[in-house]
């Protein structure tokens, strides 16, 4: 049996950011592929090669809520890790109500991402 792919895709807006959540993941050994908007990600050749997507909430055009309903409505199962920078209830509620593995508020401890993309890779369902 073939193991899953363990390339993240990191779909975040601020650059720096995008850029130190791949440099951690790829200290841990994870391929990683950064974009700066859901449609990026999306004119990409994902298939087949991603694990897991962290996501950021708060994008411009396609949010990664609707980046997550978009990619549900295609049945694809690709887990989710949303971050974001607002602590806003009526959103996480949202948010987890789309389906995500971990919802993590900026800024994040290491530990807290790591453990949210192995639950991801590990296969654990999504959080509902």
């Amino acid at each position: 049996m073939e193991s899953p792919p363990r390339t993240v895709a990191v779909v975040e807006d601020d650059p720096s950011m995008r850029r130190s959540i791949e440099r951690l993941l790829n200290a841990y050994g994870y391929q990683t592929h950064g974009y700066a908007s859901a449609e990026t990600f999306l004119e990409s050749d994902f298939a087949g090669m991603i694990g897991c997507l962290v996501l950021d909430i708060h994008l411009a055009n396609m949010s990664g809520i609707q980046l997550r309903h978009w990619l549900s409505d295609s049945n694809s199962s690709l887990p989710v890790i949303f971050i974001t920078a607002v602590d806003d209830d009526a959103l996480e509620a949202e948010a987890r109500d789309a389906g995500c593995v971990a919802y993590l508020h900026k800024p994040f401890a290491a530990t807290f991402l790591l453990s949210a993309v192995n639950d991801a890779l590990s296969g654990l369902s999504p959080n509902k």
